[in-house]
């Protein structure tokens, strides 16, 4: 579907005007919860944007060599899963043994990056817009940064509001609601450049 595009624009586009969070709403329930805390949002953003560029390189060539040939595609999102928690254990495990300390702030959200949507959604539009493997590995580079970007900036919004004069009604989630949709809005604002979509 999208086979003549340059990798390096397929790149740009899915970190600012088809950013998989901003844009399609994927991977919502751990950005909303680990925003609070700056570093807690950089940890997890890097392991996110590790996993989905490890996950979509593995992704694609099963889907290349072994889904397809032997005509597997009903197994299609148990194979992705499969390879998305795994690839997840074994960061885990890195984590625990470099860093104890964001292993115990990242809690339960770090296993719980096997059922991010966002990882998965960026193996499906690998596939569905039939990627080659350098524009698969640059798209979930960039999605992930895209992800890890606007975290890092929701992170750091929070910690600003935590001060700012804001209506009773509107503390906590509210105004991270209005933030996220704000920010939403502003990645919109790149969509004349470069879309994917």
């Amino acid at each position: 579907m999208y086979p003549n595009i340059n990798p390096l624009v397929l790149f740009f586009a899915s970190i600012f005007t088809s950013n998989i969070l901003l844009t399609n709403f994927l991977g919502m329930c751990s950005f909303i919860s680990i925003s609070k805390d700056l570093k807690s949002s950089n940890g997890l953003g890097i392991a996110v944007t590790l996993v989905m560029t490890i996950t979509t390189a593995l992704n694609w060539i099963l889907e290349r060599y072994v889904i397809t040939p032997m005509e597997l595609g009903y197994l299609r999102y148990i194979i992705y899963i499969i390879v998305i928690a795994a690839v997840v254990q074994v960061l885990e495990m890195i984590i625990d043994r470099v860093s104890p300390n964001l292993y115990m702030v990242l809690g339960i959200f770090l296993p719980l990056i096997t059922v991010n949507c966002a990882i998965l959604g960026v193996a499906l539009f690998m596939q569905l817009r039939n990627y080659s493997f350098i524009q698969s590995v640059l798209f979930g580079l960039g999605s992930g940064i895209g992800w890890w970007l606007a975290i890092v900036l929701l992170a750091a919004i929070r910690k600003k509001t935590e001060n700012a004069p804001v209506p009773a009604p509107l503390k906590g989630v509210g105004i991270t609601l209005i933030t996220i949709g704000i920010m939403a809005m502003a990645f919109i604002g790149f969509a004349g450049m470069i879309n994917v979509q």
